[in-house]
């Protein structure tokens, strides 16, 4: 019963250090708009086909650009024109509701979305999905059900997969489970519902598996979609957690900046897990010195899948399902070469 009640305050506690403490999560100083990359064609554009309209969150992430790959591939076999746009930082949703508005004008046949923040673009999903337009949603949900499909990592289980990738990489590395222990977090948003379930996944597989010493740090840091910013809070939080383990950064942004402060300062004493397949983490991982692991998306079959159900719903067809777990793989310097990760690495 103590560690069920300990996990429900961690929660509690993780959500507020989030959204409450200006000094970790980096808020804007301004309220001026930033930039955002507007529609341009996908693929070859023809004349008499159905217009599907594709909006990202960081257009020069890899992690979206291997999405953008895998609907291009689908809308080449599919016949249909796609456009795509997205926004420079993961956090910027009015710069989604300018390219909701611009795909509508534009007579958008349907429309694929990744929502920057769940809550504020449910209202703008619900007025896609009244106008009769399918609307399918790739790699974070949104908190209406105006939706058709919605294919995406199921993130409460990649958050427990994460937390106990944390815990091996620990233990292999020689950590006493009777030694006191902590390890830190890194978010890249305070109002993503995928964030936040891989933040209670992590909390939920540590509080009931990890040694009674071993700790997660109350100060959440949260770079608000920033990578520069998220150098500054992992050195910060180095500085004044000389203690710390382990690092876990909720996704790719996160996942970035804190690989690369751990290289920057040769930390071969941190375990890092993160997400995605970024610069910064394929170099730690290629490094066996250091212990770094991370929970590899097939985000490529969210963009490929998310084009070919656009299709069928244009088509009249109904998904038999509303979500989809496209999956995560863990990858590490021991299973680089196991054919499942190597088959969706490929891909990145």
């Amino acid at each position: 019963m103590k560690r069920k009640t300990a996990y429900i305050l961690l929660i509690c506690l993780t959500f507020l250090c989030i959204t409450l403490c200006p000094a970790c999560s980096g808020k804007k100083d301004n309220n001026a708009p930033l930039p955002i990359s507007h529609f341009e064609p996908l693929n070859e554009i023809k004349a008499g086909r159905k217009n599907v309209y594709l909006i990202i969150k960081v257009m020069d992430s890899s992690y979206w650009k291997v999405i953008v790959n895998g609907a291009r591939d689908a809308g080449e076999v599919l016949d249909c024109n796609i456009y795509y746009g997205g926004t420079t930082i993961e956090t910027d949703w009015e710069g989604q509701q300018v390219l909701i508005n611009e795909a509508l004008e534009s007579k958008a046949d349907a429309m694929i979305i990744a929502p920057d923040d769940s809550i504020e673009l449910a209202a703008d999903i619900n007025r896609i999905h009244d106008l009769g337009k399918p609307v399918v949603l790739i790699d974070t949900a949104a908190n209406t059900n105006s939706f058709d499909i919605c294919y995406m990592t199921d993130n409460l289980l990649a958050g427990q997969q994460a937390a106990a990738e944390m815990l091996n990489q620990l233990k292999r590395t020689g950590h006493d489970t009777e030694a006191v222990l902590s390890v830190g977090i890194m978010v890249g948003s305070a109002k993503s519902q995928t964030i936040n379930e891989r933040l209670a996944g992590f909390y939920k597989y540590w509080t009931e598996n990890a040694p009674e010493k071993w700790t997660i740090i109350s100060d959440i840091m949260n770079c608000n979609g920033k990578v520069d910013l998220g150098f500054d809070l992992a050195r910060d939080f180095l500085k004044q957690h000389p203690e710390t383990a382990g690092l876990y950064g909720t996704n790719n942004g996160p996942t970035r900046a804190i690989c690369g402060v751990v290289k920057e300062q040769s930390r071969t004493d941190l375990v890092v897990v993160g997400f995605d397949y970024s610069d910064e983490m394929k170099e730690l991982i290629e490094l066996p010195e250091y212990p770094a692991s991370t929970m590899l998306q097939r985000q490529y079959d969210m963009g490929n899948l998310a084009v070919g159900s656009v299709m069928d719903l244009l088509n009249g067809d109904t998904p038999p399902l509303k979500f989809v777990d496209t999956g995560v793989v863990t990858v590490n310097t021991d299973t680089l070469s196991d054919p499942e990760v190597t088959e969706v690495l490929e891909r990145n």
